[in-house]
């Protein structure tokens, strides 16, 4: 990216944001980091996934897209080999040196930068500087709005920023995998850090997980909103049973794929060896690849519909992806449930669905432009008749990868 585009990147990504939330990033930063040097302020979006749910660890494609919410980093320059972390969100700072960094997860938020810091000490050998972090933003933590894809992919970009490093887009992905897999020990697979890497304002990103492939589908904007409702049940997906459906699926890809040998991964098997091998699975088994399989079709077609101009079809994709991630991969709650049926429901939704790995956090929709104000006040009602609190509801705009922002 030319200096021209990155002042207008830089630009843009400010404009989305409040001024104080940047300027309490920085005001944090000189507070609890008084012997780190000048600052300097990198935002990275978080991600919410329309289609392809539970795909991108089984190889099939997904289709998210970064949101105009994210994560604010202030990065400050230190001289006695540290590298520090702190957090607007999270308590405790934590503090390490750079010649004996932990071999093990620490337990705390401060895995997933830590984590970076190792993963890009691994590129360059030797850091130039140590270095002082605050994380900030306005982006929820555990609403599956992957919050820690962007920590990690943000802090990539920071921390290659400030060591005046020269890495592509797709290197930062990578150290962020690395990261959250190596070190953190989350199985996760490779959308979210992707999504948020190699994001592109007005467009949805449409990524081949097997093969690493994508390409960019416009976001008729003037036409659809994309709404979220958070219902503020929290979950720590490295706690969770995420890591018990990645096991799940590898265990009934090892049986399928004897009937097809081809296949490289579940997302490859088809319906039919599916049918013929039902024997061959337990119920639990059968069910979670029913939902891949099946997952694989339905945003495939979802695709299709946008390339057709018919977003409709997206829609009617994400209400039918909700209710099999709730039947067969058993990954939603009550609470999830039920603003699902609720939307389905309101004038102006075309579609809905659990976002993120589940188990609590957060439904995305897709509406019809000019209907948020009527489905968020449905929403919170219909929640608030079950549960007797209200979800937090935002309306996002499909946005870009990481930048710096101007202080």
């Amino acid at each position: 990216m030319d200096s021209a585009s990155m002042a207008e990147a830089r630009v843009r990504a400010l404009s989305g944001l409040p001024e104080e939330l940047v300027a309490e990033v920085v005001d944090e930063l000189r507070v609890r980091h008084p012997d780190a040097g000048t600052p300097r302020v990198f935002f990275a979006p978080g991600r919410v996934n329309l289609m392809g749910a539970h795909l991108d660890y089984n190889g099939g494609a997904v289709l998210p897209t970064a949101i105009d919410r994210g994560t604010v980093i202030g990065v400050a320059p230190r001289t006695d080999g540290q590298v520090q972390f702190s957090s607007s969100f999270e308590g405790g700072d934590h503090a390490f040196d750079l010649a004996r960094l932990p071999e093990r997860p620490t337990g705390t938020w401060a895995d997933y930068p830590l984590g970076i810091v190792r993963a890009m000490l691994s590129l360059v050998g030797a850091a130039p500087e140590g270095a002082s972090f605050h994380f900030g933003g306005n982006l929820p933590i555990g609403a599956g709005l992957s919050s820690s894809a962007s920590i990690c992919v943000g802090t990539a970009h920071a921390l290659a920023s400030a060591w005046g490093l020269d890495l592509e887009p797709l290197d930062l992905v990578h150290v962020a995998l690395s990261a959250e897999r190596e070190f953190v020990g989350v199985r996760c697979g490779i959308m979210d850090p992707h999504a948020v890497g190699l994001a592109r304002a007005g467009h949805l990103l449409w990524l081949e997980c097997s093969d690493v492939r994508y390409e960019y589908l416009p976001l008729d904007s003037e036409r659809l909103s994309i709404l979220v409702a958070d219902t503020g049940v929290r979950r720590e997906l490295a706690a969770s049973e995420f890591n018990q459906r990645v096991e799940e699926c590898r265990h009934a890809f090892e049986i399928l794929r004897v009937s097809q040998p081809e296949a490289t991964c579940l997302a490859q098997i088809s319906m039919e060896t599916l049918s013929a091998c039902a024997a061959d699975l337990d119920d639990v088994l059968a069910r979670r690849a029913t939902h891949v399989i099946a997952e694989v079709q339905r945003t495939e077609d979802a695709r299709e519909g946008l390339l057709l101009g018919r977003p409709e079809v997206l829609g009617e994709k994400m209400l039918e992806a909700h209710a099999s991630l709730r039947g067969l991969y058993e990954v939603s709650c009550p609470e999830l449930d039920r603003l699902v049926e609720t939307a389905a429901g309101c004038d102006g939704v075309l579609g809905g669905r659990l976002t993120g790995a589940g188990f609590g956090g957060a439904c995305v929709f897709l509406i019809e432009r000019g209907s948020e104000e009527l489905v968020g006040a449905r929403l919170k009602e219909g929640f608030r008749e079950a549960f007797d609190r209200e979800p937090e509801v935002a309306v996002f705009q499909a946005a870009g990868g990481p930048v710096e922002l101007e202080v």
